[in-house]
């Protein structure tokens, strides 16, 4: 990696944690990050940063994208491990490295926040939602994530949550913190879109536009997609059911789920962000049936696109700001089908208003008066 030059090395340097890497990784944070950092540093030029990845994930030992350092440090590749390892070096790291502000995302990393402050680390934390609801996780796990949170949110600078029903549970949950509490939500990533190579794209899937159906994330429990091929079956839908997504450990859910694929139902696997473009804007329609989320950044890309969506009812879906036609009441199966029964076209949006409300230039902007306000003191 080039060195970095005597100017940048001037400038006040934030070190980011509780992501596996960028660019191109897959992943809620991971896709928040890699569209967040690079609008702020290009907007800031006083600040300078440094993504701490975990080496699994990333090829080089260090690179640069878009004017953002990428380090990849050790870190075990199992799910039990990998996040608190990983931040525990990134924070040594980034003090040993002089940082000026340490931003850790999500609340299994937040736990490492103490010995961050204990070090003179200044930190920003952003919540990315309640990570202890999830089902894949055990009683232990989940009681270590709920220490994270209020770790993190007791001894942070300043807490980012990316939902305003986040932000509510926090300062109602946390009041002596409320006052260092900021809603700034995920953006709606505008993804690159050449039509030349959508009918091509769509072959190798073996898809025709308008014919199928759309979702993307994890193979995890929480995202639900057992309750939408399920729905799917019970609806006599003829459209096919596409769920593009990968699950980062080896699982018993994921390989059940995956054993369902039929002519019907299609697990396309990882697909770039160009493939993902063709697919939201050709999809009849998209689908995210989550039991829980922060606030999707799948959803927030599907919408970005125009395409036509229908969504759980948790408060974080709920937060995008849909019309009550965009949601179905979170595992209600017989609902969801009855959905699946009508044309894609009866839960268009208005894509337009949701890329208003969602633009991550005021997002990046906002994010760095955090910066600034927790680096002050």
């Amino acid at each position: 990696m080039t060195a970095l030059s005597p100017r940048a090395a001037a400038r006040r340097r934030i070190f980011v944690t509780g992501l596996r890497g960028l660019p191109g990784v897959m992943g809620g944070v991971e896709t928040h990050c890699e569209e967040l950092l690079p609008r702020i540093g290009a907007d800031n030029p006083d600040l300078s940063f440094c993504v701490l990845g975990r080496q699994p994930y990333l090829p080089d030992a260090s690179t640069e994208f878009q004017g953002i350092e990428v380090v990849a440090l050790s870190s075990p590749k199992k799910v039990s491990l990998e996040a608190i390892v990983s931040t525990a070096r990134s924070v040594w790291y980034a003090r040993s490295r002089g940082a000026d502000l340490m931003h850790i995302h999500a609340v299994g990393p937040a736990l490492l926040v103490p010995a961050a402050r204990l070090l003179g680390l200044r930190t920003v934390m952003t919540h990315h939602g309640a990570d202890y609801d999830r089902a894949k996780w055990g009683r232990f796990a989940k009681a270590m994530l709920r220490l994270g949170e209020r770790l993190g949110v007791r001894f942070a600078n300043r807490i980012i949550a990316v939902s305003p029903s986040l932000e509510r549970s926090l300062r109602r949950r946390y009041p002596a913190a409320a006052n260092k509490i900021s809603y700034i939500p995920n953006g709606a990533p505008t993804i690159d879109h050449d039509e030349s190579g959508q009918d091509e794209a769509l072959r190798k899937l073996g898809l025709r536009a308008g014919q199928f159906i759309l979702a993307v994330g994890r193979l995890v429990p929480e995202k639900a997609f057992h309750d939408l091929i399920d729905a799917h079956a019970d609806s006599g839908d003829t459209r096919t059911l596409v769920i593009v997504g990968a699950a980062d450990h080896a699982s018993d859910y994921a390989a059940k789920l995956q054993s369902r694929a039929s002519a019907s139902v299609i697990f396309a696997g990882r697909q770039p962000r160009s493939m993902l473009a063709h697919l939201y804007r050709t999809a009849d329609l998209f689908v995210l049936p989550s039991y829980h989320e922060g606030l999707p950044i799948s959803a927030l890309e599907a919408g970005q696109a125009g395409a036509n969506m229908l969504l759980s009812d948790i408060p974080a879906n709920v937060d995008i700001g849909l019309e009550e036609r965009n949601y179905f009441p979170v595992g209600d199966k017989s609902a969801l089908a009855a959905c699946l029964r009508r044309p894609g076209g009866d839960f268009a949006i208005d894509a337009a208003a949701l890329a208003k409300r969602f633009d991550w230039s005021r997002i990046a902007e906002q994010t760095a008066s955090v910066y600034r306000a927790a680096m002050s003191g």
